[in-house]
């Protein structure tokens, strides 16, 4: 028997994910639902993925004992106390709105349903996403297990305590910015010493590409050691890192990550009712 799997609020996360799934070998073992705000998108979505999309969320709920919220974070509250009536013990709930921790949560859902927290990035659209997931005290680890499964369809999981998702949010949650401003500049460095703007983005993309795959693929490894392989005496390379280390580079991304940290930190305290 298929596990029946709704997603509440299907947007672009919410689609990367149906796709994940339906391209991966889950897609024998799970029976995907959604639900938008509008029939209108509702049809787009069922058309689009080929699953069953309502405008109605209790009615995906009581269909459904997997449910993963997709909606805004101001949203969670309103969206869950509308589902809470259709929640029980058996069903486990999967939330990947910023902010909004297991507590508040378990608030506006009644309580009953055991609670996951997740936090993806974008590449997840092109299966390359990483997620962190915090799971409550009363999820068992067959629950945990599905979690995984269904977020390593689309890239990479880990696990965390909650205490540290809101720094996983600035950090992978919104890395990917960083990295695309990271890109676009050295795009610029390119066309400023004549290379195309095409070649450029290309020469900058793929070579960032290339570099994170070889720390995923040497894991332990310190990247300080790759950067010393790179780095020759009195070669090229160094005199590029003391450009960086002038204008700060490294000290500018540490602050990037503590700011959106605190970003998610605030975020709470004006969404929905404000709960710790």
């Amino acid at each position: 028997m298929k596990h029946k799997t709704g997603l509440i609020g299907v947007g672009k996360m919410g689609e990367a994910l149906i796709q994940g799934i339906q391209k991966s070998p889950l897609k024998k073992d799970y029976e995907l639902l959604g639900s938008t705000a509008s029939p209108a998108s509702a049809e787009s979505v069922s058309k689009k993925l080929g699953i069953k999309c309502f405008t109605d969320n209790a009615e995906v709920a009581g269909l459904c004992k997997i449910l993963i919220l997709c909606v805004k974070p101001h949203q969670a509250e309103k969206v869950l106390k509308e589902i809470s009536p259709e929640l029980g013990s058996d069903h486990l709930l999967i939330s990947i709105c910023a902010s909004i921790t297991i507590s508040q949560l378990r608030e506006w859902s009644g309580g009953k349903a055991k609670i996951i927290r997740a936090m993806p990035n974008t590449p997840a659209l092109i299966g390359q996403g990483m997620t962190v997931l915090s799971p409550d005290l009363k999820v068992s680890s067959a629950h945990l297990e599905i979690a995984e499964q269904l977020f390593q369809s689309v890239g990479l999981t880990a696990m965390v305590e909650e205490s540290l998702m809101d720094g996983v949010t600035g950090l992978s949650g919104c890395g990917p910015a960083y990295i695309y401003l990271i890109i676009e500049a050295l795009s610029e460095a390119g066309v400023k010493v004549g290379l195309s703007r095409k070649l450029s983005t290309l020469l900058a993309a793929q070579t960032m590409k290339g570099a994170a795959q070889m720390v995923l693929s040497r894991d332990g490894e310190h990247p300080a050691a790759m950067k010393d392989e790179v780095t020759t005496p009195a070669g090229c390379t160094i005199d590029g890192l003391m450009a960086l280390e002038e204008g700060k580079l490294r000290v500018t991304l540490i602050k990037a990550v503590l700011a959106a940290t605190r970003r998610s930190q605030k975020l709470r305290s004006v969404s929905g009712s404000g709960l710790k």
